[in-house]
């Protein structure tokens, strides 16, 4: 991960809105160099909400209207912060973020929304869901129609709103509830006297039809006073019961931006022309959150969309000193309205026209949109040679390019070749050195573990690669049952200006303390350098108290095999730099990565025989190693190994970490079936973990017993196979 330039200035665009996606792909087209451009979001896709009804409606399943945010920010070399913004203090340049330190800018932009209705008094639990932010809602959606299908609760919703946009909704949920139940019911609650009371007349009336005709239950002059459980209390004294609420009426602002001294309007940012805030020149804004004082518009994505190309020509102005751009509103758009089945409504100037073929024709625009904004695979860093070289370079280069974290490291053949002739220790003090986990050092009466390890960047957010490089760093203390103690960082930063410096190693120090600090150590210090790349490194010490490290070599035949996290996050890692994987898949990963396993190994470690965490090796590797040093056999089977969501598509596309070339010829020595050995899960066993779970040996008996405690405290655990006596001459086999 290298940048084109030395990095100078910071632009931060909050939200993932319309504009802000099409941002990131025009960024990828044609970066700034010297940029470092990130993204905050509170999840890795945003939907799109043109095809929201159709979603509803069942036309469509969630992830087909929804905009891969990590696949974008890859294209675009951005860093994806999936987290919320909270807060802005314009005059220092710094972004308030729930759960971690505050993000530097220069430049910012937001396209963060709106949520949608009115203030209502809520009583208890209710079924009441804004249709935006447009996520929550299409969850919610997607969890009452499994409802209805279990006869959890009826097959009945309403719709509080009845513009343009509710209209549509309650057509969509009424075609998907019908297809569900004959006595499905939906209604809608308008508090004006009529639907539709800003549209063109003709638009009214052909949307009243179609909801005659339909039999939803429409209320106007219905002002709904709160919502309480599943029943909505009207000002005339009315009720109306449904499974589900869909709350659309009105346009609701941020509450938070009232706390930045911006410029508002009605709590919306006001912008000029060049869709910067009139109030202050390093904020702009676009989408539903602004408000344009030059020319007022009704919320709508055609207006982000038609936003995003002066907001990438002004912020790049903005960033290198160039001229500002104007932005000139349509006066009018064209509006499609679907009606619940495929069919839909047109509507511009104030005529209205349905006609046969309008939603396919709405649907090839949606799903043009939605492509435009899929870059391509992005190819990963592959150096490049020109003129004569030495024999053996462009096979080298042709080879796939270098992955991050555990991707990156020396294969486990290379390593142990190199390091056979290494002399055994001398010293007394040293108890175990290498082939273990961490060293052990003797202290008198105690022992103390010693251990090190460093990154190569495989995420642009210093922060969330700083939690994981911690995590991973101490694994190894706690593979060996010790307590960790302290830790000496090793930072190699990029090329960049000394105040981008120190908001890195600010960054980076204050992830590592979150990840030492849960773990009960203490960082003391370290040392950085510059370099091409961004590099994060531990040196850790761990104290036994008391105990005898664990080890490798422990293990017994009749043991059971505990693991304590999914495998799969090196082909995730190697798919997520090509632009493959998805952004769900991604997330997911990350969390799991940045998941302590201090809990899991302190659970284990009174009764473990053996232990070590799964990394660079992959489990085949790591297992291997402990049944070799055992002197034991094993078995394991891929049914009973739990896989990361997405590891076994992207895998039976032929997608590995750089390193499984060398981690797989393991396979060699194995006993499997030949049938096994073309399944997918199979090369996943030779898949590079990056801060891995523990792989634990443990008594038969005291199995059960370990896997309650874990589920107590919120800890998951598989057992995967077993020990047994070594017999055929090979250490592992593999079963169905």
């Amino acid at each position: 991960m290298r940048a084109s330039a030395p990095i100078t200035r910071d632009l931060l665009l909050i939200g993932g809105g319309h504009a802000h996606a099409l941002l990131l792909k025009m960024w990828g087209m044609t970066p700034l160099p010297g940029v470092r451009l990130t993204l905050v979001n509170p999840d890795p896709t945003a939907p799109y909400t043109g095809m929201l009804p159709g979603f509803v409606a069942g036309h469509y399943e969630q992830d087909e209207v929804e905009i891969d945010l990590v696949k974008l920010a890859r294209f675009a070399g951005a860093r994806l912060i999936l987290g919320h913004v909270d807060g802005l203090d314009l005059k220092a340049g710094r972004a308030r973020i729930a759960g971690r330190p505050d993000i530097a800018f220069d430049i910012a932009s937001l396209d963060i929304g709106i949520a949608s209705g009115q203030p209502l008094t809520v009583e208890g639990e209710t079924a009441l869901w804004p249709a935006k932010p447009m996520s929550r809602f299409a969850q919610a959606w997607g969890a009452h129609i499994e409802g209805v299908k279990a006869g959890a609760h009826p097959a009945t919703a309403a719709v509080i709103g009845g513009g343009v946009g509710g209209v549509e909704l309650a057509m969509a949920m009424h075609h998907r509830l019908t297809r569900l139940s004959p006595s499905a019911q939906v209604t809608v609650i308008e508090a004006a006297d009529q639907i539709l009371p800003l549209a063109p007349p003709s638009l009214r009336r052909t949307l009243a039809r179609k909801l005659k005709a339909l039999n939803i239950d429409l209320r106007t002059g219905a002002k709904v006073d709160r919502v309480e459980g599943h029943c909505a209390h009207l000002a005339n004294g009315q009720t109306v019961e449904a499974a589900f609420f869909a709350s659309v009426a009105g346009a609701l602002p941020a509450p938070w931006l009232k706390q930045t001294g911006l410029s508002l309007k009605d709590g919306f940012v006001r912008v000029d022309r060049a869709l910067r805030s009139i109030s202050h020149d390093t904020l702009f804004a676009v989408g539903d959150c602004a408000h344009m004082d030059f020319s007022p518009r009704p919320k709508a994505g055609v207006f982000a969309v038609r936003q995003a190309p002066i907001l990438f020509a002004n912020l790049q102005a903005a960033l290198s000193g160039g001229r500002l751009r104007t932005f000139h509103p349509q006066g009018d758009y064209l509006k499609l309205i679907s009606l619940g089945a495929k069919a839909a409504v047109a509507e511009k100037w104030g005529v209205s026209l349905s006609l046969p073929g309008l939603w396919a024709w709405k649907d090839q625009i949606d799903q043009r949109f939605l492509g435009h904004l899929s870059p391509p695979s992005t190819p990963m860093e592959r150096p490049t040679s020109s003129g004569p070289v030495a024999l053996g370079v462009m096979a080298l280069e042709q080879a796939q390019p270098l992955c991050g974290g555990c991707g990156s490291k020396v294969g486990p053949d290379v390593l142990n070749a190199a390091l056979c002739d290494l002399e055994a220790p001398r010293r007394a003090d040293i108890v175990r050195g290498r082939g273990d986990d961490a060293a052990v050092l003797s202290m008198g009466t105690e022992q103390q573990v010693l251990t090190c390890d460093h990154f190569r960047a495989f995420t642009l957010d210093p922060y969330v690669l700083a939690q994981i490089t911690a995590n991973h760093a101490l694994g190894d203390i706690w593979a060996m049952g010790a307590e960790p103690q302290a830790a000496l960082a090793s930072l190699i930063l990029p090329a960049m200006s000394e105040a981008k410096q120190t908001e890195t190693v600010r960054e980076i120090m204050a992830g590592l303390q979150s990840a030492l600090s849960a773990a009960g150590a203490d960082m003391v210090g370290g040392h950085t350098s510059l370099g091409a790349e961004l590099t994060v490194g531990l040196t850790l010490t761990g104290l036994m108290k008391g105990r005898t490290a664990i080890g490798l070599g422990g293990a017994k035949v009749g043991d059971r095999l505990i693991l304590t996290k999914p495998i799969g996050v090196g082909t995730l890692m190697a798919a997520e730099m090509r632009g493959l994987a998805k952004g769900a898949w991604v997330a997911a990963a990350l969390r799991q990565m940045i998941q302590s396993s201090g809990p899991a190994s302190q659970i284990l470690r009174s009764q473990a025989h053996a232990m070590t965490d799964v990394t660079g090796f992959g489990l085949a590797g790591h297992l291997h190693a402990m049944l070799e040093q055992s002197d034991l056999s094993g078995q394991i089977s891929l049914e009973a190994v739990p896989w990361c969501d997405g590891a076994i598509t992207l895998a039976k596309d032929g997608v590995h970490s750089s390193i499984y070339p060398q981690t797989s010829a393991l396979a060699g020595r194995m006993s499997v079936d030949g049938a096994l050995r073309l399944d997918p899960r199979f090369s996943l066993l030779f898949d590079p973990q990056t801060a891995g779970g523990m792989l634990a040996a443990v008594p038969a008996d005291r199995v059960e017993g370990l896997l309650a405690q874990m589920a107590e405290q919120g800890q998951s655990a598989w057992v995967i196979g077993s020990v047994s006596d070594a017999t055929d001459g090979h250490r592992l086999t593999v079963t169905a």
